[in-house]
């Protein structure tokens, strides 16, 4: 169990169980604990600064608009097939297009840590 003052540990184990999910027989991502883990990283863009706090906004909006997804649909292929099926999934708003905004910023996020650890092992 995570401890509560330790937010990059909750993000780390979170993201383990779903990296643990993928890599199983059946890779079936739920989509709640998806954006639960998602949800996490949010504090993370909002110590960026005053630049990134409409990233942070639009990121957690994003995250939200899953998790309320996750009420009526388990899984990730799930939400994307659902959305194929509407043909919504290149629409504003659509499940699939927000799953698409927080892989981006997911990516930044990861990148950031990335460069920040280069450059302590730099020093």
């Amino acid at each position: 169990m995570a401890d509560v003052g330790k937010p990059l540990r909750k993000i780390a184990d979170a993201f383990k169980e779903l990296a643990e999910k993928v890599n199983s027989e059946n890779a079936d991502v739920e989509l709640a604990p998806f954006s639960h883990a998602c949800s996490l990283v949010a504090p993370l863009i909002g110590c960026l600064g005053i630049a990134f706090k409409f990233a942070e906004m639009d990121y957690s909006a994003k995250v939200d608009d899953l998790a309320e997804a996750a009420k009526s649909i388990t899984t990730l292929s799930a939400m994307v097939d659902r959305d194929v099926e509407g043909n919504c999934v290149r629409r504003a708003g659509s499940h699939t297009r927000n799953l698409l905004r927080v892989k981006r910023g997911l990516e930044v996020v990861r990148v950031l840590f990335e460069e920040l650890l280069a450059i302590e092992y730099v020093s």
